[in-house]
C-alpha cells in the first residue's frame, strides 16, 4: 500500500488514464480487464472492449471472473467465434489497444510467457503465448502490465513469446517505461518511488528520460470506481 492506494490500483489508474473514448481495446482478465472498465466507467464511456472469449462491447457491471464469465456475454454487443474474432477484428486491424503481461520483458519490449529457462528443459514451463504473438502484431498499440523485478524485466528473454515492436506502454508497480530510440525508458515514478528503486529493479541499465515525472495520484473518484468494481464481483 502507497498511501491511499495500493500498488494494482495506481497500475490500473494510469492504465485506464491512456483510454481514449471510442477505442476499441483487446482486454484480458485481471488488471486489463480492470484498467478498461475503470475508463469505460469514468472518462471513456464508449470504450469497446473485446474479450478473447469472442465478446465484443461487453459491458460488465463488476469485474468479470475470467474470459467466459456469462456476464461479459449477457451484456455484449455481439458474441462470436474465437476464429472470426482474431481474423475479422484482430488481424483486420479493427482493434486499436491490446493488453498484455508475461513472465519477462526486455529492453525492447519483447515478451517472454512461454519458459523460464531452456525451451527443451525449462526451470518452468508457463501457460504460454495462447493469443499474445497475434495480439503483439494484431492490435495498433500494445499496452503491457507488469510488476517491476529484476526477474522480470532481463537483459535477455528465455525465449521470445511476443515482439515488442508495438510496445507503446509498460505500466508498472513503480512508474511508466515508453520505448525512446527503439528501447524503454523510465518517463514516471510514482508517487514516492525513486528513479534509482527503478534501475534496481531492472535487469538492465535502465534509461532515465531527462524530463521525467511523477504520475498523478489516483483522485478520489477514480478509485471509488475502481473499488465499486470489485465490491460487486
Amino acid at each position: 500500500m502507497t498511501g491511499t492506494w495500493t500498488a494494482d490500483e495506481i497500475m490500473a489508474v494510469e492504465a485506464a488514464r491512456r483510454l481514449r473514448d471510442g477505442m476499441v481495446c483487446f482486454v484480458g482478465i485481471g488488471l486489463p480487464s480492470l484498467a478498461a472498465n475503470l475508463a469505460r466507467r469514468t472518462h471513456a464511456p464508449g470504450c469497446v472492449l473485446v474479450y478473447e472469449s469472442g465478446t465484443i462491447g461487453a459491458k460488465p457491471r463488476r469485474l468479470p471472473l475470467s474470459i467466459g464469465d456469462g456476464e461479459l456475454a449477457e451484456t455484449a454487443d455481439a458474441v462470436v467465434s474465437v476464429p472470426e474474432m482474431f481474423a475479422y477484428w484482430l488481424q483486420a486491424g479493427r482493434i486499436d489497444v491490446g493488453f498484455l503481461g508475461a513472465a519477462q520483458i526486455d529492453r525492447h519490449g519483447n515478451l517472454n510467457s512461454t519458459v523460464i529457462g531452456s525451451y527443451d528443459s525449462p526451470a518452468v514451463r508457463l501457460p504460454g503465448g495462447g493469443g499474445a504473438p497475434e495480439i503483439a502484431t494484431g492490435v495498433r498499440d500494445v499496452f503491457v502490465m507488469l510488476r517491476q523485478t529484476p526477474r522480470a524485466f532481463v537483459p535477455s528473454l528465455d525465449f521470445t513469446t511476443s515482439l515488442g515492436e508495438r510496445v507503446r506502454v509498460v505500466v508498472t508497480d513503480l512508474g511508466v517505461l515508453e520505448p525512446r530510440d527503439g528501447e524503454l525508458t523510465l518517463i514516471a515514478t510514482h508517487p514516492g518511488v525513486t528513479a534509482d528503486e527503478s534501475r534496481e529493479a531492472t535487469g538492465w541499465d535502465l534509461r532515465v528520460a531527462g524530463d521525467l515525472r511523477e504520475t498523478e495520484p489516483p483522485s478520489g473518484a477514480e478509485l471509488a470506481a475502481l473499488r465499486s468494481l470489485r465490491e460487486a464481483a
